[in-house]
């Protein structure tokens, strides 16, 4: 019996919702394959976090159209993978192919077009799962692979230090989180900074003992830090988890081994630490201080 015929082609906008449901499909049959004893169950993407994963695909079809593809079989689609450039780096935010359809070749493909799209960038970041499929096909693309950590667990008041001249911030900070973001990982996050200020809350350090920010999420877990010195990381994490429950874990993910500051502060909460894939990078050190957004990196 002949495989079936995949047709891989640009996404577009109509493409974006199936393309929702396809990944958090997908990355829920990974979590089930993957999941660590005594952690908490692995549940589908709800959907206030599918209508942010809805928002940012949306936003990155915009700025890079010719990174973003779908997989087809039959007029039925089976694997994504939206990548994107920043200055010259290459990121990939988001790469699945639907559980059943694997070993069609549907992911090489897929990442082949994704890799063309940064043929022109110096330097390239994925965020990688545990799959080992996934992670060969980036190691086979010269990528060299960091094992990353989280840390997760509640936050005890009494552990929470006095940390001074960490502010909100807004949009007027872009230049400031640029000149940053250049500093630790090569290159501005850009037009992403509005994205990523309309879904969290924005924390940010100028002193003149170093200067960074952090974007938090609801729960008070910080999603994103980049700062020029290790103790402004540092505050700026303590400044996210202040707003955080004592009675709900959150946790602390994307931390590389070049991030043992990070590890410092869960230590003082008493959180768990357990390793969760990999950072996946071209031509590039971990950044430092620094932890990745899972997508925007």
């Amino acid at each position: 019996m002949s495989s079936p015929e995949v047709l891989v082609r640009p996404m577009r906008p109509d493409d974006v919702a199936a393309a929702e449901r396809l990944t958090a499909e997908g990355y829920h049959d990974l979590d089930l394959r993957t999941h660590q004893r005594g952690r908490p169950e692995p549940v589908l993407r709800p959907a206030a976090r599918g209508a942010a994963w809805t928002a940012r695909t949306a936003h990155l079809l915009g700025t890079d159209p010719g990174g973003c593809w779908v997989a087809e079989v039959d007029d039925e689609l089976v694997g994504v993978a939206v990548s994107f450039t920043r200055e010259l780096m290459w990121i990939l935010a988001s790469y699945a192919v639907r559980p059943g359809s694997q070993g069609l070749g549907i992911g090489l493909q897929l990442m082949a077009a994704a890799l063309h799209h940064g043929r022109g960038c110096l330097r390239g970041m994925v965020a990688a799962s545990a799959d080992p499929r996934a992670v060969r096909r980036y190691r086979l693309a010269g990528f060299e692979l960091h094992p990353q950590m989280v840390l997760w667990g509640t936050v005890p008041r009494e552990a929470l230090p006095v940390v001074e001249r960490v502010r909100e911030g807004s949009l007027g900070d872009v230049d400031l989180m640029d000149s940053v973001d250049r500093r630790t990982r090569g290159a501005a996050h850009g037009p992403d900074h509005a994205l990523l200020a309309s879904q969290f809350r924005l924390l940010v350090a100028d002193r003149p003992s170093g200067s960074g920010y952090v974007y938090v999420d609801g729960d008070g877990a910080p999603v994103l830090v980049a700062a020029t010195t290790r103790r402004t990381a540092t505050d700026l994490v303590w400044s996210a988890l202040a707003a955080t429950d004592p009675d709900v874990p959150v946790e602390i993910d994307h931390v590389t081994a070049a991030n043992q500051w990070a590890i410092d502060v869960g230590m003082a909460c008493r959180m768990e630490l357990r390793q969760r894939g990999y950072l996946a990078l071209r031509h590039l050190r971990p950044p430092a201080p620094y932890l990745h957004h899972g997508s925007l990196l």
